[in-house]
């Protein structure tokens, strides 16, 4: 027999956008239950950039200085490497936000210390080892989820069911919406070597000879993406894995003596690129999220803070309809207004660096040539600012609404 829970939200997925979101309207008082398929939050090669509109977020909540505590590497100036030249291309120290910098940070961390925080207000429920598998439907509209958790079956009702659970979500295969595909030319295989204390500083990107690399300074190791045209996983398994060593020897030679580390292509974690969005994110009762409503490419890192800002812009939509029992479904057309056009920009943006850098290193038809507007980067530095504020901040950056939650008193936490 199904256990039974009665919620106003129920917001499936536990990543960045879900465990954001359910922190958020705990906090403004409603009544809300995060659902994650996962025993923990502990897996590896997901987006670990914590940008300053994140980051302004922290602040914003009063968790800024207690979320500094947690250890991580901060950047404040991004540089590629195209050719044999470097070129910074964004410039952090200028944004005008309370932290000026990129904070690269483990996402299973992140994810805990919002996890923790949200479980101080009452009104919040974590459920983890609990997988959504359907939608319950009564004419008309969404009215809970069904899902597995660790006792068994759990039926939850709730005024509202967002979908957080990724590009690959489930409840979104559901409804039948629309999804507008954009296209990507890559896939990525991410993998780690240890880094000594001697290694030099690297650039965050490198564009050579063909190939693709970003390299990621995570103090004992380097995370890296070996970047690949979309679909030819296959042809660098048949190649081997000593010619795989010999391409990773030519982008990072210090790195060499290292390479036993990768033992087996298999090791290689995949990540499919692509870039897509919903036509519509919403049907009543229903909202989409995050990855579930813009998978977005890893170019620039955003993925993970344009996430949190759907977060931000849902919650502070949604939080006093909710509380109120009187949501309706132009609520949820509001949040997808608000976000669509930072979603669209965005992607416009990314697709551009795919078809003036990324296709043009992996099909060979750039011979370690920058791009026009990277050598104009290099040449004048104010310019670094803008592309700082397109990462950093995003094309819109919300501001977490606090002022009713204060007035009413609702959802302080306990002490």
């Amino acid at each position: 027999m199904s256990e039974k829970v009665t919620t106003d939200c129920c917001v499936v997925g536990g990543g960045p956008a879900g465990i954001v979101m359910g922190l958020l309207l705990a906090r403004a008082g409603v009544r809300v239950t995060v659902l994650e398929k996962h025993a923990d939050f502990l897996r590896d090669f997901r987006g670990d950039t914590i940008h300053p509109s994140t980051l302004e977020v922290m602040h914003q909540l009063g968790l800024l200085e207690r979320f500094l505590q947690i250890p991580y590497r901060k950047v404040e100036e991004l540089r590629i490497r195209i050719g044999d030249g470097d070129f910074p291309i964004a410039d952090f120290r200028h944004l005008p936000t309370k932290c000026r910098f990129v904070a690269f940070m483990p996402q299973w961390d992140f994810l805990n210390f919002i996890a923790k925080e949200s479980a101080r207000y009452p009104s919040y429920s974590l459920r983890m080892r609990t997988e959504a598998t359907e939608l319950i439907q009564e004419p008309g509209r969404t009215v809970g989820v069904r899902a597995v958790g660790p006792e068994g079956p759990v039926e939850i009702r709730a005024a509202l069911v967002v979908g957080a659970d990724g590009r690959q979500s489930i409840i979104r295969g559901q409804t039948g919406l629309e999804v507008q595909a954009l296209g990507a030319p890559m896939d990525a295989l991410w993998f780690r070597i240890s880094r000594s204390p001697d290694d030099p500083p690297q650039p965050l990107g490198r564009f050579q000879n063909g190939r693709i690399l970003i390299m990621i300074d995570r103090g004992e190791h380097w995370q890296i993406a070996y970047v690949i045209p979309k679909g030819t996983l296959d042809e660098v398994r048949r190649a081997g894995l000593e010619a795989f060593r010999d391409a990773l020897a030519e982008l990072v030679p210090f790195t060499r003596p290292r390479h036993s580390e990768v033992q087996n292509l298999d090791d290689l974690k995949l990540l499919s690129v692509r870039i897509d969005r919903l036509r519509e994110w919403y049907r009543p009762g229903l909202l989409f999220i995050g990855d579930a409503a813009h998978a977005m490419s890893p170019i620039g890192g955003v993925g993970v803070n344009l996430a949190i800002q759907d977060a931000v812009a849902a919650s502070n939509e949604l939080a006093g309809p909710l509380r109120a029992g009187k949501m309706t479904t132009d609520h949820l057309r509001r949040v997808q207004h608000r976000r669509e056009f930072p979603t669209k920009m965005t992607q416009l943006l990314q697709v551009t660096m795919q078809n003036k850098l990324v296709y043009p290193t992996l099909s060979g038809k750039k011979n370690g040539s920058a791009p026009l507007m990277f050598r104009v980067l290099r040449r004048v530095p104010l310019l670094r600012r803008m592309p700082a504020m397109l990462m950093g901040m995003g094309v819109r950056m919300e501001r977490v609404r606090t002022r009713e939650a204060e007035a009413n008193g609702a959802g302080k936490p306990p002490g």
